[in-house]
């Protein structure tokens, strides 16, 4: 009788270590630890580079069940930067972007595959200039852990194309500029931490 009340409690405290595994995180945009750059060609000579100032988001992922992640962003089109603030509000016409009548961009995950070697596939739903298509991101999982601050973190990369024309932008750019690129870097605090963004 000793012997299974100890097995019971055992079980007991052990249960709560696998529940911790899975987590929500805030993306760390107020300590600028998160960003959403973006390249094109231009003119098939060179890039041009550019990104996005202001957005938000959270995610969840759980080591254990990563099959089971998900993540929300939404991106404020009107804080597109390329460096050139003529070219910017450009961007934001009704040519590219159209930001005044559709001013946030949404990315809602619907499924995420993770390799062995910490590569994965995440897919999702991209609403862009009022028109909404499956997209997928080669993500790359870059760390996790304790930070300075008493919190825990998690981070990812990730990289994925755009087909111009598939959102309504028909601008003639030339051949060589009919996709775009985009880069994400996302590092996310776990919300049950408590404590502001670090520097």
């Amino acid at each position: 009788m000793h012997i299974k009340q100890l097995i019971a409690a055992l079980s007991l405290t052990a249960m709560p270590l696998a529940c911790t595994q899975a987590a929500d995180y805030v993306i760390d945009t107020k300590g600028a630890h998160a960003a959403i750059n973006f390249k094109i060609p231009h003119l098939g000579y060179s890039w041009l580079t550019g990104r996005f100032n202001r957005f938000s988001g959270d995610f969840s992922y759980d080591p254990e069940a990563p099959e089971k992640s998900r993540i929300s962003l939404v991106i404020d089109t009107a804080s597109i930067d390329s460096n050139h603030a003529e070219r910017d509000k450009h961007l934001r016409n009704e040519d590219f972007l159209h930001a005044g009548k559709f001013p946030e961009a949404k990315f809602v995950s619907t499924s995420y595959q993770e390799n062995s070697d910490g590569s994965a596939q995440l897919s999702g739903n991209l609403s862009l200039r009022g028109v909404t298509r499956p997209i997928t991101i080669a993500v790359q999982k870059v760390g996790s852990g304790h930070d300075p601050w008493g919190g825990y973190r998690q981070g990812f990369s990730g990289t994925t194309k755009l087909v111009l024309k598939d959102f309504g932008i028909d601008f003639n750019l030339g051949k060589a500029s009919r996709e775009v690129q985009l880069e994400l870097h996302i590092e996310g605090i776990r919300k049950e931490s408590g404590h502001p963004p670090g520097d």
